[in-house]
């Protein structure tokens, strides 16, 4: 067996998911919307199969996708990029991310990451044979403590990892946090793998700024983002790739023999989808609702919201009024007495104690968040 392979066991989300199935309980956990995705995407994926969009796709993905996705990335963040040498289709952002990291680490090389940290990080970093130096975000605030970042840099230390918006917080950067990282990758010659797969889904008139935008950090950075958050379509599994010509040469080298190319007719229908880039706005006002929905109706539960998610599918909530109980088996037991499932925090740090918060998903139907909500009342 590759002595790399973590025993991590299995995923906090898919054991919330099947708690969940075995105790027909309201699903809050994994981060996938139970309602339906836009009519005309689906209607753009049957169209694109009819017209014969149903072998191999190009490896790098089909150049109308990335032009689209060029497009887009100069709409929103008035940054240019070429489509034919520094976008990549992928299967899905956590194959983007896994396959960053594998283009630029080797066996002893460490990466910074920034905890509570999603859950694939850590063993993707492993799977490279290098280790992962976790620094934690400021409590309740959850803000990067930049002095703890810089002291954490040795002569090993390879990349930093990040997500912004933040999962499981919603916090979102700010251009203070962007030159706080330009610092420390010019001192360091470090790589930088940016997580913005919720990109577009950032709230209260806060403007999302990508690693894209800034020109000393772009020349080192992948940054990797998911159409599934966006549009609704996790199970569509599509995603893309960002990086210099010279790295996304690189991280093609692994890609062609991972997965070599992604869903033909799903990338035609992202295509002519993204030709009308209002789509993106009203699914950011969609969510923008559905959380605010949810945290008014969780005003009558004994949950505390500690910060009020700038970003993403989640908002945490602190349950310490309610229970000593450590977050893991306080999820288990709200999950099987009161039939709501959520996702602990402790399973995004390695030692795995952080206080009692749990992560609520607000990307669900109003009727879903209504049901949960009232089962948590009679806690």
């Amino acid at each position: 067996m590759n002595r790399n392979i973590p025993d991590t066991g299995m995923s906090i989300f898919s054991v919330m998911s099947a708690l969940a199935n075995r105790h027909q309980a309201v699903n809050l956990s994994q981060g996938f919307p139970d309602f339906p995705i836009d009519p005309a995407l689906s209607q753009l994926l049957e169209e694109a199969s009819r017209e014969g969009f149903n072998q191999y796709a190009p490896m790098p993905g089909l150049l109308s996708l990335r032009e689209a996705i060029a497009r887009k990335i100069q709409h929103f963040q008035q940054v240019e990029i070429h489509p034919e040498t520094e976008i990549t289709i992928t299967p899905g952002a956590t194959y983007g991310i896994y396959t960053a990291l594998a283009t630029v680490l080797n066996p002893g090389d460490e990466v910074i990451i920034l905890e509570p940290a999603y859950d694939s990080y850590l063993p993707n970093i492993q799977m490279a044979g290098a280790r992962a130096v976790p620094i934690p975000l400021m409590a309740d605030t959850f803000a990067v403590d930049w002095d703890r970042v810089n002291a954490a840099v040795t002569p090993a230390t390879r990349a930093i990892i990040f997500n912004n918006p933040h999962n499981p917080s919603g916090k979102v950067w700010q251009t203070e946090d962007f030159e706080q990282l330009t610092r420390l990758v010019n001192r360091h010659n470090l790589y930088v793998i940016a997580d913005e797969v919720y990109e577009h889904l950032v709230y209260d008139g806060l403007r999302h700024r990508s690693v894209l935008q800034f020109p000393e950090l772009r020349q080192r950075a992948f940054a990797v983002y998911s159409f599934g958050k966006v549009f609704h379509n996790t199970g569509w599994k599509m995603g893309y790739c960002v990086a210099p010509a010279a790295l996304m040469h690189q991280f093609r080298m692994l890609h062609q023999f991972l997965a070599f190319s992604v869903n033909t007719p799903a990338q035609q229908a992202l295509a002519w989808y993204l030709e009308d880039l209002s789509v993106i706005e009203k699914a950011a006002n969609l969510l923008e609702t559905k959380r605010d929905f949810l945290i008014r109706l969780m005003q009558d539960t004994p949950f505390h919201c500690p910060f009020i998610t700038q970003g993403s599918y989640f908002q945490l909530y602190d349950y310490s009024a309610i229970s000593d109980m450590e977050d893991k088996a306080f999820a288990e037991w709200l999950c099987t007495e009161h039939g709501v499932a959520t996702i602990p925090l402790s399973p995004f740090y390695h030692n795995k104690d952080q206080g009692k918060f749990l992560r609520f998903c607000f990307a669900k139907k109003e009727t879903t968040l209504q049901e949960a909500v009232n089962r948590l009342k009679n806690i």
